[in-house]
């Protein structure tokens, strides 16, 4: 299997990379090197993995490849509420970009698109969970750039017969991820003996699915060969800021004296819930880490 990444030096988007050369896959990984982009990683000097610095919006040729995997994405969602321009650029324009490079390949040469989206295109739910046919109805400008990159893959799979697939996934955590998010800031600020900061009163609801599992889950997907259709990826952990936060805090030996309220942000969700029951009937995919968070990594080398 030949894949091309984008977006492999990101927390997601790396741990698919070592999923992929663990399988023997020929890798091609392009990344813009970003402020959120490991600058080094054990499989550097792998002969089957290649890296490219470049941006997904301006790049002008894709690797002869099976797969393209799209992770490259802006993805805080406090800063596309300050500033959404490179959020369009990334998450629109540079979608758009990877969709023609994709479309003017002779067809028998196409690859296989597969984005890699979230759970934020459905917006929050107050009770249930929403499943992949639900509409879309994003709550702030990052997750309204990424439905509107799923609008896109959709119009040119049926105006140009572009395959593809897409995942939808809950809040991952795990090693490598970087600080701005919450499980990771909380790490860090507990490292350097700062308070964590929590919006609001840290009662939203998410749903924490371990990066690996979700790895798996993609990986399931490409395995079956499905194509053309769209799968949620989560742990079904439904846990709110605050309990992650707490059980981060308990991992550290220290108190809820650790966490500082600050002001919330707009656009704030309540709740986010999707049902997994498709991927699983689909490909037998479950998530190893149910029922708590899965802390271990913190003790790894990351």
């Amino acid at each position: 299997m030949k894949v091309t990444v984008t977006g492999g030096r990101g927390f997601i988007g790396s741990h698919f990379v070592e999923s992929a050369l663990e399988k023997g896959w020929r890798v091609y990984d392009i990344d813009k090197m970003g402020y959120a982009s490991h600058r080094s990683l054990p499989w550097d000097k792998d002969k089957n993995y290649t890296l490219t610095h470049g941006n997904i919006s301006n790049i002008r040729h894709l690797p002869t490849c099976d797969i393209v995997v799209n992770f490259a994405a802006e993805s805080h969602v406090d800063n596309s509420i300050t500033n959404c321009a490179p959020f369009i650029e990334s998450n629109v324009i540079g979608v758009h970009n990877l969709l023609e490079l994709v479309r003017t390949k002779p067809k028998y040469k196409r690859p296989l698109f597969f984005h890699i989206s979230t759970d934020e295109v459905y917006g929050d739910i107050a009770e249930g969970s929403f499943k992949e046919n639900d509409k879309l109805n994003p709550s702030n400008p990052y997750s309204a750039t990424k439905a509107c990159s799923e609008m896109l893959i959709n119009s040119y799979h049926r105006t140009y017969g572009l395959e593809y697939a897409i995942s939808r996934s809950g809040n991952n955590y795990g090693s490598r991820q970087y600080e701005e998010k919450l499980v990771a800031k909380s790490i860090s600020c507990l490292r350097e003996g700062s308070k964590i900061p929590l919006h609001g009163d840290g009662s939203y609801v998410r749903d924490w699915t371990y990066v690996k599992d979700n790895v798996d889950g993609i990986m399931s997907i490409i395995e079956k060969g499905i194509i053309n259709d769209c799968f949620n990826i989560a742990a079904n952990n439904h846990f709110t800021n605050k309990e992650v936060v707490q059980a981060i805090v308990k991992k550290f030996n220290k108190t809820d004296a650790e966490i500082q309220y600050v002001e919330d942000r707009w656009g704030q969700d309540i709740r986010y819930s999707v049902d997994t029951s498709k991927i699983t009937n689909a490909t037998g995919w479950r998530p190893k880490h149910v029922g708590e968070l899965n802390l271990d990594f913190i003790d790894e080398e990351i």
